[in-house]
């Protein structure tokens, strides 16, 4: 077990989580790539069925969402 360098929560694994790692990494991506990924998904379909990707992009984008209707 290990402390996630990300979130700082525990990690069952001996590495950081998988889906703090997605979302850092979507973080750093280019702003038009980040717009065009709503685009892109199929909404219709389970919500559960969906990646592990996927989810850490859709949790993101909606955290990105609220913050700029706040301000």
């Amino acid at each position: 077990m290990k402390i996630c360098s990300i979130c700082h929560k525990i990690s069952a694994r001996d590495s950081d989580h998988t889906d703090c790692v997605e979302k850092r990494r979507i973080e750093l991506e280019d702003e038009s790539f980040r717009q065009q990924i709503p685009e892109k998904l199929d909404m219709a379909k389970n919500a559960s069925d969906l990646g592990i990707e996927v989810k850490a992009i859709l949790e993101h984008l909606t955290k990105e969402k609220d913050r700029n209707e706040k301000a």
